[in-house]
């Protein structure tokens, strides 16, 4: 995948489509906008495409059937309104397939399915195998049980996540904006974005926040995060207006392309970076930081300062310099206590003296961070 001319080309395609690309100005669900949605999917899948379909809308869906207004502001309405709208979302979705003699599967992920390394690989065999199966996996986060604390936060990154997770040969992220602008798309002068080949074409670029319909919870940012993360994994992305779907799943010249690194990066180490949450930060010393960052060395506990968190042997921590900024994210070999006692001298039960040379991050348990991110923070 090299650029537009290929995109016609992909066979495993990611979509996402937002809460505000399937609901009317009213904030409630427009099955007209899902059946033409559907309508073009369908077309992919006579064709021998692979579709995943990410799709937001549960809390929209639910929203006439409880007799709200406007979306929810407190976490248990959320809830409540996801609660009912995901069936009446799925049916829907189930019926307009149908029609095309399309079968569909619900797909629910918390972001503890993707943290956790075990739910990962879990989530991956479920979707593998209903592709195989010929079947379209409708996927979408769990809001029913998800909390403000741990959550993807929008669809968007779940759709970049999903992408990397499958294999995607392409993910496509519908909005209801027809492209990244370089200002605010209602401003005078505004142009859009035709494609975007690396952070550099991003500077200066200002997005915005969540859309019209208030129902959405990702703004333009997410959905550039989004872009920016899969084309790191190597999976290129188009960002267009729902109603240019045809024509951008076709490689026309509508929206922006992101092409793709051209090399995927190995996957523990994207799942690491993009994927997991850190349970701790250990901090390290200059020659350290340097030999993580230009010679890919471990970290020795000769070179940690300092250690914050309660984190187990496994868990995700960030590696920090003296003034604390993000160096890296790696995968702690010894549990916080331990690596304490170790740093004061005092040897670990069963476990090693306490040796400046002993391994606290393995060199190859480590996801750099970038120096200077122009799109966002996140791991190179």
């Amino acid at each position: 995948m090299t650029g537009r001319k290929d995109v016609a080309g992909a066979h495993r395609i990611v979509v996402k489509i937002g809460s505000s690309s399937l609901t009317s100005e009213s904030g409630r669900l427009d099955p007209h906008r899902l059946d033409a949605l559907v309508e073009v999917l369908a077309a992919l899948c006579a064709r021998g495409k692979n579709v995943v379909l990410v799709s937001s809308g549960a809390v929209a869906a639910g929203l006439a059937p409880l007799g709200l207004a406007a979306r929810p502001t407190e976490l248990s309405g959320q809830q409540a309104a996801a609660s009912v709208g995901q069936g009446l979302l799925m049916a829907r979705y189930g019926a307009q397939f149908g029609r095309y003699g399309i079968q569909v599967g619900q797909v629910l992920l918390t972001a503890d399915d993707i943290t956790r390394r075990d739910h990962y690989h879990n989530a991956r065999r479920t979707l593998k195998k209903l592709m195989q199966m010929g079947i379209v996996p409708v996927v979408n986060e769990n809001d029913v049980v998800a909390t403000h604390e741990v959550r993807f936060g929008d669809n968007d990154r779940l759709a970049a996540l999903v992408a990397e997770l499958i294999g995607a040969d392409l993910l496509v992220l519908l909005s209801d904006v027809e492209a990244l602008y370089d200002g605010d798309p209602l401003a005078a002068g505004s142009s859009p974005v035709a494609e975007v080949r690396g952070p550099a074409d991003l500077a200066g670029i200002r997005t915005s926040a969540p859309g019209r319909s208030g129902v959405g919870t990702g703004g333009m940012a997410a959905k550039v995060q989004a872009a920016t993360t899969a084309a790191g994994a190597g999976v290129p992305v188009v960002l267009a207006a729902a109603w240019n779907a045809r024509e951008a799943l076709a490689g026309g010249r509508t929206g922006t392309y992101f092409h793709a690194a051209r090399q995927r990066p190995a996957e523990q180490l994207f799942w690491l970076a993009h994927a997991t949450a850190p349970r701790g930060r250990i901090t390290i010393d200059a020659g350290t930081v340097q030999d993580v960052r230009e010679h890919r060395r471990p970290v020795l506990c000769g070179g940690v300062t300092a250690v914050e968190g309660q984190f187990a042997v496994g868990d995700p921590v960030d590696l920090v310099d003296g003034s604390g900024g993000a160096v890296a994210r790696g995968l702690a070999r010894q549990a916080a206590g331990d690596l304490i006692r170790l740093l004061a001298g005092v040897p670990v039960t069963d476990g090693p003296g306490a040796s400046a040379y002993f391994e606290v991050v393995g060199a190859d348990d480590v996801a750099l961070f970038a120096p200077h991110d122009q799109v966002g923070t996140g791991p190179a």
